[in-house]
């Protein structure tokens, strides 16, 4: 099965150029962990998570209404094209230790899969499970 067949065509996204306070709200508005980072062409430059803004922005004591998310953004992002098979995109999220893989076509990004996503499919169940144990096992060493 490809990654286009089940990822979500419904984008969140944040510009690197918006404040951390608007991150933070979207974050929690939309019930996730992370956000990718998009120029104005869809480009797709990084991604926030909420743990980036914790320990970039608010343990520093910055002031997330004057820093803007390209200040703690991590700019290395594991992307999928909508082409890939979905078992290696749960490769891809049990190695880089993430729930949610931007997809992207010519660095754009069209989509987000969320390990969820793979685990409400039958046939990606032993993906997601993988993943999934993967990524909490080491959440758990941390």
């Amino acid at each position: 099965m490809k990654v286009s067949d089940i990822m979500q065509k419904e984008i969140v996204s944040v510009s690197p150029d918006e404040s951390v306070s608007l991150a933070a709200r979207l974050l929690s508005r939309h019930n996730i962990g992370s956000l990718p980072v998009c120029a104005s062409d869809g480009h797709v430059q990084g991604v926030v998570t909420d743990r980036d803004i914790v320990l970039r922005c608010v343990a520093p004591g910055e002031d997330p209404e004057l820093t803007s998310v390209r200040e703690i953004m991590s700019r290395s992002v594991i992307t999928v094209s909508p082409e890939e098979d979905t078992s290696r995109a749960g490769e891809l999220m049990s190695r880089g230790q993430v729930r949610r893989l931007p997809v992207t076509e010519d660095g754009k990004l069209v989509g987000i899969l969320a390990l969820g996503d793979l685990a409400r499919v039958t046939a990606c169940d032993m993906e997601a499970a993988h993943a999934l144990t993967e990524i909490s096992s080491n959440i758990q060493e941390r």
